[in-house]
């Protein structure tokens, strides 16, 4: 049996912080696809329609295609709930947001840049935590499902250590209780509950899992095979960064110690599309684009190993 291609794409800010660094290292290395989140040090969130329209047009010019809009969406504090203790790496406050319909605004942007991904989060951790908060506080990730079904485009709910699904078991937990609401919406057909639960089984499902491996294991976690199972048939994106486990920080992909071709072997193994979008996330930001064009090249070289085409 054959494995997913995977599809290529790099984080455009893990190369450089401008918009001209991050074409041209695509154009060094013959990329096709990047993925967006800030531009200069700001988040795209934060930009009104015009300025996205401009970054836009700008990789369509230089013939980049962007597969994700990488957004900060419910990377922040629930309301009610206590902020976090400590920094929290590209957390957001909505209230940047130019217009004060942040979930409308968020899929504007992403239909601007024509992704047809768009990341999102789960709160940052707070006690008590319950699968169906995400839908229950403020009723945003079911207005946002609405667009994202309306102009089809998949929201990817990432594993983030800060926040209430920070591990592949709590991810995992989160899509096996979802999918049995979606299951029991269907059955009783209230087509809202089913909306809100992701899809039912004659409907395209627009909340997937965005699988990070080194998060998990950054955490302490070794993802088992029961939970990886359970992710895969939902999975169509991951993203990719390596680490050094004894120092505790990210090196380049491929050069640390996540056995990444067991890992990717064995997710790929399961997953039901035949690409996978595979966003390299260098996170090494004082050596940027050395270190994604190694990336690159541990990604192509593990591929190989594995037997994984990328395109």
């Amino acid at each position: 049996m054959s494995l997913p291609r995977l599809q290529l794409s790099v984080i455009g800010d893990e190369i450089g912080p401008t918009l001209d660094e991050m074409i041209a290292f695509a154009h060094e290395h013959d990329l096709k696809r990047l993925d967006m989140r800030t531009v200069a040090g700001r988040n795209l969130l934060a930009m009104t329609t015009e300025e996205v329209i401009h970054i836009s047009r700008t990789l369509e010019k230089a013939g980049i295609t962007v597969t994700a809009f990488v957004s900060p969406l419910f990377k922040w504090r629930a309301p009610g709930k206590a902020p976090p203790s400590g920094p929290v790496d590209f957390a957001f406050d909505p209230s940047q947001c130019p217009v004060e319909d942040w979930v409308a605004h968020a899929i504007q942007i992403a239909v601007i840049l024509g992704a047809p991904h768009m990341r999102i989060f789960s709160y940052l951790r707070y006690p008590g935590f319950r699968h169906t908060d995400l839908y229950k506080i403020g009723g945003h990730l079911g207005k946002l499902l609405g667009l994202a079904s309306h102009y089809d485009i998949s929201l990817q709910l990432e594993n983030e250590p800060v926040c209430n699904l920070g591990t592949i078991a709590e991810l995992a937990a989160f899509f096996e209780a979802d999918e049995k609401l979606a299951q029991e919406a269907a059955e009783t057909q209230d087509e809202l509950a089913a909306l809100e639960n992701a899809g039912t089984p004659d409907q395209p499902r627009y909340l997937r899992p965005l699988v990070d491996i080194a998060n998990a294991w950054a955490a302490g976690e070794r993802p088992s095979d029961a939970d990886i199972a359970t992710l895969a048939p939902f999975t169509t994106a991951i993203h990719l960064k390596d680490r050094d486990l004894a120092a505790g920080r990210v090196v380049p992909f491929g050069e640390g110690n996540v056995p990444w071709a067991d890992e990717l072997r064995r997710l790929l193994a399961g997953v039901e599309t035949k690409e996978v979008l595979a966003s390299i996330e260098t996170h090494v930001p004082d050596d940027r684009r050395n270190a994604t064009a190694r990336s690159l090249a541990g990604l192509r070289r593990i591929a190989g190993e594995i037997g994984v085409e990328i395109t």
